[in-house]
């Protein structure tokens, strides 16, 4: 089982996902977004971790991922790099640091990898997003493409619905996944499309393509792991599965602690600190001393408890 003192030799790279991808190995991503969970998913040996942007709706509570801002995916970048050695790490480019300009996108790609510990960084988009790909890889930078539901546009979808239902716009998402490994993407994700058209578009692609509710055709997986550890109750999509229900358990420790300090059980012998009893006889003498001293001063208004 990997660990944190893994060697720099075994650290995953777009190259392992390649080989993975020619090899028919299927690929393992899951989102990430503080050190204990980098921890915990380098050790178990995870291929990759993305520091998505829906951090915002279930680390920061935001309705959506477009309030998210580059200051607090550094924040969290950084928290996963200090915890995972091993993992391939993928940064998100959040809401409108890549769209105003190719050098916009540049420059906060850079931030991701030179300040967020990243290895690479993920936008959302089809063709519309073919230069800014061009330059941020020109720059050095791996890339991963999104398509298919993209949430920073999901006003613009008019929603959480899937996408590429029809022939037309599978056909369109099929040409967009081609122009953006064209245009220099390691690895594509595709989220909420017919398990059809995530297996036509992976076996036509070169690159990786990493599924999220695409069906069992791609070449790898990504859930949330909020998701997955079930701590995120406002909503699951349906195509999650939950392996824990670690909400409900939170609910359930902390409503005991809660009754544990009103009926006066914690904190237990076991949980407290006791002084010498001599020394505590010692300070007692002391502070009585002192008091007598002040009483004897006049001074009344000056006491000690």
């Amino acid at each position: 089982m990997p660990s944190k003192s893994a060697s720099v030799s075994s650290k995953i790279s777009i190259h392992t996902w390649q080989s993975k991808k020619i090899h028919g190995e299927t690929i393992t991503m899951m989102t990430g977004y503080d050190f204990p969970t980098a921890t915990a998913l380098d050790r178990s040996g995870i291929d990759g971790i993305l520091v998505g942007d829906s951090l915002g709706m279930v680390v920061l509570g935001y309705e959506n991922t477009l309030p998210v801002t580059m200051q607090e995916m550094l924040h969290h970048c950084r928290a996963v790099a200090r915890g995972a050695s091993r993992a391939l790490l993928v940064g998100d480019l959040p809401f409108m640091s890549y769209q105003v300009s190719n050098a916009e996108a540049v420059r906060n790609s850079g931030r991701l990898l030179q300040t967020g510990g990243m290895d690479a960084v993920k936008l959302e988009g089809g063709r519309e997003r073919a230069a800014a790909v061009r330059a941020i890889v020109s720059s050095g930078i791996p890339v991963m493409g999104h398509i298919g539901l993209t949430p920073q546009s999901v006003h613009q979808l008019g929603g959480w619905k899937v996408q590429g239902k029809s022939a037309g716009a599978a056909r369109r998402l099929l040409e967009d996944a081609l122009i953006l490994e064209d245009a220099g993407c390691f690895s594509i994700v595709i989220e909420a499309v017919p398990v059809e058209l995530g297996q036509l578009i992976s076996e036509r692609l070169m690159i990786p393509t990493i599924g999220v509710g695409a069906g069992l055709g791609c070449d790898g997986q990504l859930l949330v792991a909020h998701d997955v550890l079930g701590l995120f109750d406002r909503f699951t999509p349906h195509f999650v599965k939950k392996y824990a229900d670690l909400f409900s358990q939170m609910q359930q420790a902390f409503g005991e602690y809660i009754a544990d300090v009103k009926a006066r059980r914690f904190p237990a012998p076991e949980h407290s600190n006791s002084m010498d009893p001599q020394e505590y006889h010692d300070l007692v003498r002391e502070i009585e001393m002192l008091e007598a001293e002040l009483k004897s001063a006049g001074n009344h208004s000056e006491r000690l408890h």
